[in-house]
């Protein structure tokens, strides 16, 4: 597993670094080979903020979180990706979980503009994977995210599925 440590606005220390990869090391456990995990430890104002993104079997887990200490916000998303990694393991079965070394079904570029008010604030550009409708819904939720864009493998066009307030999913395709 190869761990990838950065700092935004802050300078790393060794132990903070060697605390980060003994924590995200305990996702080791769920599969034998993690592609690059990406950490980005920040410094905004007094919250100290960790995002994590683990490429996995052309999935993408992704964390963050934020807190007053680095490294509660470290053990916090540590203890989130788990989830994700359980969540994960339930619906493909309880078998430990080999990769492939493949690309994430979509990768996150931090491009990112800041507009005038009333205006969009961030921008991210993702290139779409190919995968059934059952796949996005997992990948969504892997993500903790409401909504989830997609290249469906029947129809090979661009489509959405997100969550409904009232539960269950919905999705959208667009006509051309």
């Amino acid at each position: 597993m190869n761990i990838n440590v950065r700092g935004k606005q802050m300078k790393i220390t060794d132990a903070l670094k060697d605390y980060v990869e003994k924590r995200v090391r305990k996702l080791e456990k769920y599969s034998d080979d993690f592609l690059d995990i990406q950490v980005m430890l920040s410094v905004e104002k007094e919250r100290q903020k960790v995002e994590v993104t683990a490429p996995l079997n052309g999935f993408l887990l992704r964390g963050e979180e934020e807190t007053d200490d680095m490294y509660s916000s470290i053990d916090l998303v540590v203890d989130k990706l788990e989830r994700q990694m359980e969540k994960y393991r339930k619906r493909i079965g309880k078998k430990r979980i080999k990769s492939a070394k493949e690309e994430p079904s979509y990768i996150l570029d931090d491009d990112e503009e800041i507009f005038d008010n009333n205006s969009i604030v961030k921008t991210k550009k993702f290139s779409a994977k190919l995968m059934s409708i059952d796949e996005a819904v997992m990948q969504m939720d892997l993500i903790g995210h409401n909504f989830f864009v997609f290249a469906n493998a029947d129809t090979e066009q661009i489509n959405i599925v997100y969550r409904r307030k009232h539960g269950g999913y919905g999705l959208l395709e667009p006509e051309y």
